[in-house]
């Protein structure tokens, strides 16, 4: 007896129209975020190459913070430790619930995301090895070992960027390859905090980890019982974050751990009329995490010096250099190649309302790192060192060259999707609900 051929999985296909209404309030918000964090990096560049940029090094420099408990950090260090806490919370919050509930909870959905995100951080740290590797010469080369430290820094992609360049150049590309985007970044956010857990851990205190465990299940036991007074779920919080903070792993690592013992109740997400109590903590922190946390980062942290020399310096760099490669090539080729893998290897297909590229375009897109890239920059060269500066700039240059490639590419596509979107609109019937989504899992009838 002959079977019946197995299904064929549409890759990128369309979402539900609760996972779209999802994905266009995300986009929303980190687009305000994302300008926000262009205007601090702007001002900070700007101040760094002003004749007043000393004043710039010593706002950063400054040291605040009792000594007694090895909390006497710079500025810098607080924003890159503190204020990023907040985003990683967010990015926890966002990872549990598309895990529970978004595309992450359907396997099939999930493969796509997890392996392109995968293949986006392996790709570029090799490409970063290889570049690094051959390009250092003389005393850079017996030096090897310390700039191959940088090796993540190209891993990441910065959602909140991403997204207000897509929201700029990509008005009327389908909802899936902004989902994609944003499911892809999350799973790389996830990727890139266990890089820094493992790898940019320099020494672990076991019991100030352990010590971490009260405070993190004081969180949960609160949550479980609807108890959501910000002043309350600080305490808890603040205190994981001190304890891991001095366990010698990056507090940050605190921000993603409280994120994902946020409870998550798929029934309550899969109702339109509902707003889960992860929903209702992630609209809260969100704001202050898109426009004040990482805008505060980007202005502490991206203040590189061009002028004098910096220019040429950082170009010279084998770290630098490889931190372009990594972004500008690494990120398109692992993520467009690993999707392309799986359509050709797999019984997935590419779905029928999209074109390989709009996928080239989007894994394009995927090169702009900021945030996270900065953050791995510091730990791996430490904060205001030379290499750190010239990794900065890279990341900044690499980004700007990522993102105007990934503009030329989806400008075009987005010129042909206008026509669609408003059809689309045309045939929406009176509950305001394109009628393309009437068939969507989970489309409530």
């Amino acid at each position: 007896m002959t079977l019946p051929p197995r299904p064929t999985s549409r890759l990128l296909g369309r979402g539900s129209w609760r996972e779209s209404r999802y994905v266009a309030d995300i986009l929303r918000q980190e687009t305000v975020g994302g300008t926000l964090l262009l205007i601090a990096a702007v001002a900070a560049i700007v101040w760094a190459n002003s004749p007043w940029r000393e004043a710039y090094s010593a706002l950063r420099d400054t040291t605040v913070g009792p000594q007694s408990l090895h909390l006497d950090l710079s500025l810098g260090e607080w924003a890159a430790d503190g204020l990023l806490a907040v985003f990683f919370l967010v990015a926890g919050i966002e990872l549990k619930r598309e895990f529970v509930a978004g595309d992450l909870a359907d396997r099939r959905k999930a493969a796509l995301p997890i392996v392109a995100a995968a293949a986006g951080v392996a790709v570029p740290a090799i490409l970063f090895v290889i570049t690094a590797t051959l390009v250092a010469s003389g005393d850079d080369a017996t030096q090897l070992s310390g700039i191959l430290r940088g090796w993540a820094i190209p891993t990441a992609t910065d959602i909140a960027f991403a997204l207000a360049v897509l929201a700029v150049i990509g008005t009327h590309l389908p909802s899936a390859l902004r989902s994609f985007l944003l499911t892809l970044a999350v799973v790389d956010d996830l990727i890139a905090i266990t890089i820094i857990a493992i790898f940019y851990t320099q020494s672990l205190n076991l019991l100030w980890l352990a010590a971490a465990i009260v405070p993190l299940a004081a969180w949960r036991f609160l949550l479980q019982r609807k108890i959501t007074n910000p002043f309350v779920l600080a305490i808890p919080g603040i205190l994981a974050w001190g304890f891991v903070h001095s366990s010698g792993i990056h507090a940050t690592v605190a921000g993603v751990l409280l994120g994902l013992l946020v409870p998550v109740n798929r029934a309550i997400e899969d109702d339109p009329d509902r707003h889960s109590l992860a929903e209702r903590i992630e609209h809260k922190i969100r704001p202050f995490s898109a426009g004040f946390a990482v805008p505060v980062f980007a202005f502490f942290a991206a203040g590189v010096t061009v002028i004098g020399g910096g220019f040429s310096a950082a170009l010279s760099d084998p770290a630098a250099l490889g931190v372009i490669v990594g972004l500008v090539l690494g990120k398109p080729i692992g993520i467009f190649g690993s999707t392309w893998a799986m359509s050709r290897f797999t019984r997935a297909e590419l779905d029928s309302g999209l074109a390989w590229t709009d996928v080239l375009g989007l894994s394009m897109l995927a090169g702009v790192g900021f945030t996270v890239s900065l953050l791995i920059g510091d730990l791996a060269f430490g904060l205001g060192s030379e290499r750190d500066e010239h990794v900065k700039f890279a990341i900044l240059f690499g980004s700007l060259i990522a993102s105007l490639f990934a503009a030329v590419v989806l400008r075009l596509r987005n010129r042909v999707y206008r026509r669609i979107h408003e059809q689309e609109l045309r045939d929406s019937d009176r509950d305001g609900i394109p009628d393309v989504y009437d068939a969507s899992p989970g489309h409530p009838d």
